[in-house]
């Protein structure tokens, strides 16, 4: 199974909300099936330029590997950059290695889908991308 057009909305619009919330820079969403396919997608006013396709590649990146963007820019980063930079030309450059990019798991346990969050710090992107899973009734990864 996989995140269906309403939970992915639902979803974006939480996070709209809790970034505006934390009075966050202009923020855009991405939400992605098991698949890799977009379901939706939300880019606020005044979000800056490429932000569409940094979320994209956050949360395609994370479903790519199955780990969270931390975990790439923390462990597979330090422990073999190489592998990285392969996975970019694998995946023709659709991948984005960067904190921001969370599975997302049903309340069983199982993988529906990943969410990719830019447009403010790294840390401050994740943060919505959590709080916006959860407030939906669903499970973050970030291993």
């Amino acid at each position: 199974m996989s995140i269906d057009l309403d939970a992915a909305n639902k979803m974006i619009a939480a996070g709209i909300q809790i970034a505006r919330g934390l009075k966050l820079q202009p923020m855009t969403l991405c939400v992605l099936d098991t698949g890799g396919h977009l379901v939706s997608a939300q880019r606020e006013n005044k979000s800056a330029i490429m932000r569409f396709e940094i979320a994209y590649g956050k949360a395609y990146g994370a479903l790519g590997i199955g780990h969270s963007t931390r975990f790439m820019q923390e462990s597979m980063a330090a422990r073999n950059p190489q592998f990285l930079t392969a996975l970019s030309v694998a995946s023709a450059g659709k991948t984005f290695p960067v904190i921001g990019g969370v599975l997302i798991r049903d309340a069983a346990g199982e993988l529906i889908g990943a969410i990719g969050v830019t447009g403010d710090s790294g840390d401050n992107d994740e943060r919505v991308a959590v709080a916006a899973i959860e407030q939906c009734g669903f499970k973050a990864d970030l291993t």
